[in-house]
């Protein structure tokens, strides 16, 4: 069995160092993320619902692309999302999906929660991808 190596990227080191992760793990040809908010490239939580979650979506393919840098939308396999509304969250999801790629059709769980990870987060996304 592969041994899994694991990444960040440029944002991400504060948090990952203070609560001990890391954004991307790749085990042979699988990435898998940890959950993806909404964060700016300094690691801020964006105010917005909607940029929120076009933000979270862009930290997937960033966060791909720190274990294989040509990984793609089209890579993604199962998805897995966390809204602490999902009211207020569900239509810039479906869209941002629509956005990434229109024949894609991953499996995804939808999932609404009473509170994420950081202060102000309303979303969060993790992903497996096939390279």
């Amino acid at each position: 069995m592969p041994k899994a190596q694991f990444f960040d990227y440029p944002g991400t080191e504060a948090n990952g160092e203070a609560f001990h992760y890391s954004q991307v793990a790749c085990i042979g040809n699988v990435l898998r993320t940890s959950g993806q908010g909404g964060w700016d490239a300094q690691g801020n939580i964006i105010a917005d619902p909607q940029a929120q979650v076009e933000q979270a979506f862009q930290n997937v393919l960033v966060a791909l692309r720190a274990a294989h840098p040509t990984a793609e939308w089209s890579n993604m396999v199962s998805v897995r999302t966390y809204h602490t509304s999902v009211e207020a969250t569900f239509d810039f999801t479906t869209s941002a999906f629509k956005k990434l790629d229109k024949q894609l059709r991953t499996v995804w769980t939808c999932v609404e929660i009473a509170k994420l990870g950081l202060e102000g987060m309303v979303f969060e996304i993790e992903v497996e991808a096939v390279i």
